[in-house]
């Protein structure tokens, strides 16, 4: 369903994974999917495949520029992770923003991103508060000093998923941004899954995946992007 294209990025260009409806992605609305430490595998694929099934046009850039890792080798991970070069990343996020509103023709997109992707969505939100208007951030770190997103730019309705016994992104670092993000008057709502960890809704990842939450995850981020979007 999905293809590797290039796009403009801020007079370079990037590289991405898009996904399309069947009947194109003119006057759908746009979704951004960012990657876990991983890079960009065949999990985050079949993630903007499923989002242009429920009728989206999903567009996950390549943050790592063709570099991924193994799933077995979470090291290497997060050494890839922490040498991304922020503005490079930020070149890239606004890229691909003006690119679906290209092809989508709306002004408007949502952006999700998973772990390392969850902190960056954030980050873009506030980035580009002209065109992202609902942001998900799933179990979302942000572990880069120069990355500190500053909320008050925030114009995204927020819907934060957070596990239960996640050590990365604990339920009480939930609660600390959900509360802050309320104290700025912004609109906020974090959904807490009891018995599950970190990368949850990673289904090539055996011992971290949880469908049921994984299920509600998606059905819960699906019905917010339809009614933030449309």
């Amino acid at each position: 369903m999905g293809e590797i294209i290039e796009f403009p990025s801020n007079g370079s260009s990037g590289h991405c994974y898009i996904a399309t409806p069947v009947d194109g992605s003119n006057s759908t609305s746009g979704i951004i999917v960012l990657q876990e430490w991983w890079g960009l595998v065949d999990q985050i694929k079949h993630t903007c495949d499923r989002f242009a099934e429920a009728g989206f046009t999903a567009l996950a850039p390549d943050l790592y520029h063709g570099t991924t890792v193994p799933l077995t080798e979470p090291d290497d991970a997060a050494k890839e992770m922490m040498a991304l070069k922020m503005e490079s990343a930020a070149k890239d996020l606004s890229g691909a923003v003006d690119e679906l509103i290209r092809r989508t023709g709306r002004s408007q997109v949502g952006v999700i991103g998973f772990c390392m992707g969850g902190g960056l969505a954030l980050v873009l939100a506030t980035q580009r508060p002209d065109a992202v208007k609902a942001v998900v951030p799933a179990y979302g770190v942000i572990p880069w000093a120069d990355a500190r997103p500053d909320y008050s730019r925030l114009d995204a309705a927020v819907l934060g998923h957070a596990a239960e016994l996640d050590d990365s992104f604990t339920p009480d670092a939930a609660r600390a941004l959900e509360a802050e993000l309320r104290g700025l008057g912004k609109d906020v709502e974090f959904h807490h899954y009891p018995g599950a960890g970190h990368a949850f809704f990673n289904e090539d990842r055996p011992e971290a995946y949880d469908h049921d939450s994984a299920e509600l995850l998606w059905d819960r981020t699906v019905a917010f992007f339809r009614e933030r979007l449309n």
